[in-house]
């Protein structure tokens, strides 16, 4: 870990446009024996002098019930995000870290997944919906999501029976998936009209393994993808993820990451088509922090993100950088 922050110490910027309100929409707090990030190193990322006002904290499998039923395990780590942060919420915090609660329950639970998702609500006020991650491919050089997802995940009948659950609480869906999956996604939000789908990561489209030195190609076949999932109004976009090592760029072998103007125009076609398709007001950055860490720093990350939003109007830059996150995410009280 320490090697990392070397590393990301190597290309160092200030913030720009410091007062730009922020509503980071996905990170993640997690505590592996080599890999620490809480709050005391989200607060240090956080704190290079971007206006971070709110995050959402989407699961990363951490801190599980070790006892009672199985089904019901995944409460632990909403029990856990919300303790941990309880101190962080109100007017005088800066930020409101994990204002809203993405947590994990197994949607293949059909309509027992119900007590899960009341036990989850029960956890945490903040509690907003629930992530179970498809993502999957055919090769075996394609990492598969943490939950070890089947083939057509989202097809399922059962999987389906437990997303009908997640929309009769009204709580939102939060999709990861590979840009070949996202057809899936369409059926999905399609079968399910009044649920919220989150697509995260601007749907995953991949650089390495089968599909590495094919990026232009890539890039049309997910354009296309994405453009049949922009028919369906309950989707929203997360536009991040792209310094993943999947995405294929290869940044986290240099000798130093990349700055903010390298970042911004290798996302650019992405972000470009995101808010062609969806409109500003279906679109929201997301940092994945501290999975990007991996090719950036948190500031140079905002950065880039504020390069790309410079030619928006300034009621697509606050939808963009905060109030679709804060609407989908319904995260109510006052900005600190």
């Amino acid at each position: 870990m320490m090697e990392r922050l070397a590393w990301l110490a190597r290309t160092v910027e200030e913030a720009i446009e410091p007062n730009v309100e922020i509503c980071d929409p996905h990170h993640h707090l997690w505590e592996f024996p080599s890999n620490r990030y809480l709050v005391e190193e989200f607060l240090a990322d956080a704190g290079g002098g971007h206006r971070v006002t709110r995050t959402v904290h989407v699961e990363c499998h951490q801190k599980y019930r070790t006892e009672g039923p199985t089904a019901l395990r995944p409460v632990g780590e909403t029990e856990f995000v919300d303790h941990c942060t309880s101190a962080l919420q109100g007017a005088t915090a800066k930020p409101q870290i994990a204002a809203g609660i993405v947590g994990f329950a197994d949607l293949c639970l059909g309509h027992a997944v119900r007590e899960v998702l009341e036990a989850h609500l029960a956890a945490s006020k903040r509690f907003r919906g629930v992530r179970h991650a498809s993502a999957w491919d055919a090769s075996d050089q394609i990492r598969k999501a943490h939950t070890d997802p089947p083939a057509g995940l989202l097809g399922r009948a059962e999987f389906r029976a437990g997303v009908g659950c997640l929309s009769d609480l009204g709580l939102t869906f939060d999709a990861w998936l590979y840009h070949t999956q996202i057809p899936e996604a369409v059926g999905l939000a399609r079968a399910f009209p009044e649920l919220t789908v989150v697509l995260d990561h601007a749907g995953g489209p991949l650089g390495i393994g089968p599909y590495a030195g094919r990026r232009d190609e890539i890039f049309t076949v997910w354009r296309r993808a994405m453009a049949v999932l922009a028919g369906c109004p309950n989707v929203v976009v997360k536009i991040g993820g792209l310094a993943m090592t999947m995405s294929g760029f290869g940044w986290h072998k240099r000798d130093a990451p990349p700055g903010s103007i390298e970042l911004a125009d290798s996302m650019r076609p992405y972000f470009t088509a995101c808010l062609e398709l969806f409109g500003a007001g279906r679109c929201m950055f997301e940092s994945n922090f501290p999975v990007e860490q991996a090719s950036c720093s948190y500031t140079v990350l905002w950065n880039a993100f504020k390069r790309l939003a410079r030619d928006c109007s300034p009621t697509e830059r606050a939808a963009l950088f905060s109030s679709t996150a804060t609407r989908v995410y319904r995260l109510e009280g006052p900005v600190p």
